[in-house]
């Protein structure tokens, strides 16, 4: 994974510096103070070669920054079209047959996967994720990455111990996150053949939708639930036994899975059930896994300086989209 990372810096870094009259689309970080925290959850489904989230051991985080929104279609369009970054592969979507989906040629700006800039961008890979971040930092000399899998949780659960950072009570999650409920089930239901039972709540979106759009966490964080999940730091491990307790990323001694190279994704999609949904639930996918089933991240970067602000255009785009939608809901 590191020499993943050292190309992408060559790569990526050699683009040019943005122009000053052009705006560049900053991250809204929130600055999330350090603590102890038991990570991981007995709740939480076990399968065979499958990440569980158990052992529960207490992690301590120092204190980082987080992005209060996923990073959305506009912010990744601008680092392509300024860099000239080239994403190949495939990118997998939701379809009508025994699996429930199929490899597709649309990509991430395709008008299915992207319905307008503040909308989560999706198809890009773990790799995408850090070429855009090494991009990002060249531009601003500050150091973004994605946070690790420790931070994630500790971030979601913003103090609480409940199933969801609000409580216990699955119905609820409509006002924090968009999951699978009675908006999302017919529209998927179209796209799968397949029929399962929603969250008993509505979120008004069938599939993805603006960032922002719900009631943000303790801590001031939108969408860590439902939208798209996010991917961290962390190569896949099938459990938390040696687990670091420093909160730093997990890289070593990673499992497979049927052979390939995983990482940790985290927080559930706008498919995601009840127990998808939790801030303890944990998911996988391949370093260059590419899909549209509800995958993307969220910018995370150490406490250093006045680095927390510069978010002006990036907010001021996002207010516009966020009224449009909501008149949109109100018809």
């Amino acid at each position: 994974m590191k020499n993943v990372v050292s190309l992408l810096s060559m790569l990526v870094l050699s683009s040019p510096l943005l122009a000053a009259t052009d705006p560049l689309l900053l991250p809204s970080m929130a600055t999330i103070k350090g603590g102890e925290f038991s990570m991981g959850s007995t709740a939480n489904p076990k399968e065979a070669d499958y990440p569980v989230s158990e052992p529960i051991h207490t992690v301590k985080v120092q204190s980082f920054r987080l992005s209060r929104y996923e990073t959305t279609v506009g912010q990744f369009r601008q680092f392509v079209e300024l860099s000239g970054y080239k994403i190949g592969g495939d990118c997998i979507q939701l379809a009508a047959n025994d699996w429930g989906f199929e490899v597709s040629k649309s990509g991430w700006d395709a008008a299915a996967n992207a319905p307008s800039d503040s909308h989560p961008v999706m198809c890009v890979s773990w790799d995408d994720a850090h070429a855009y971040l090494q991009w990002l930092s060249k531009q601003t000399g500050r150091h973004f990455r994605l946070p690790s899998e420790a931070e994630w949780e500790y971030a979601a659960r913003a103090g609480t111990n409940t199933r969801y950072p609000y409580g216990d009570d699955p119905t609820g999650l409509c006002k924090y996150a968009n999951v699978f409920d009675h908006s999302g089930k017919p529209a998927i239901a179209r796209l799968t053949g397949k029929d399962r039972k929603e969250i008993a709540c509505d979120d008004q979106a069938a599939l993805t939708t603006v960032v922002g759009m719900y009631e943000p966490n303790a801590w001031g964080l939108h969408d860590m639930l439902g939208n798209v999940a996010e991917l961290t730091e962390d190569c896949q491990h099938l459990s938390y036994e040696g687990a670091p307790k420093d909160g730093a990323p997990w890289t070593k001694a990673c499992d497979l899975f049927h052979g390939q190279n995983m990482v940790i994704r985290r927080g559930g999609s706008y498919n995601s059930g009840p127990t998808g949904a939790s801030p303890t639930h944990r998911e996988h996918i391949g370093l260059d896994g590419r899909t549209s089933l509800g995958e993307g991240f969220r910018i995370a970067e150490d406490v250093s300086g006045d680095s927390a602000h510069g978010s002006a255009a990036f907010e001021a785009g996002l207010a516009k989209a966020q009224a449009a939608e909501r008149s949109r809901r109100a018809k």
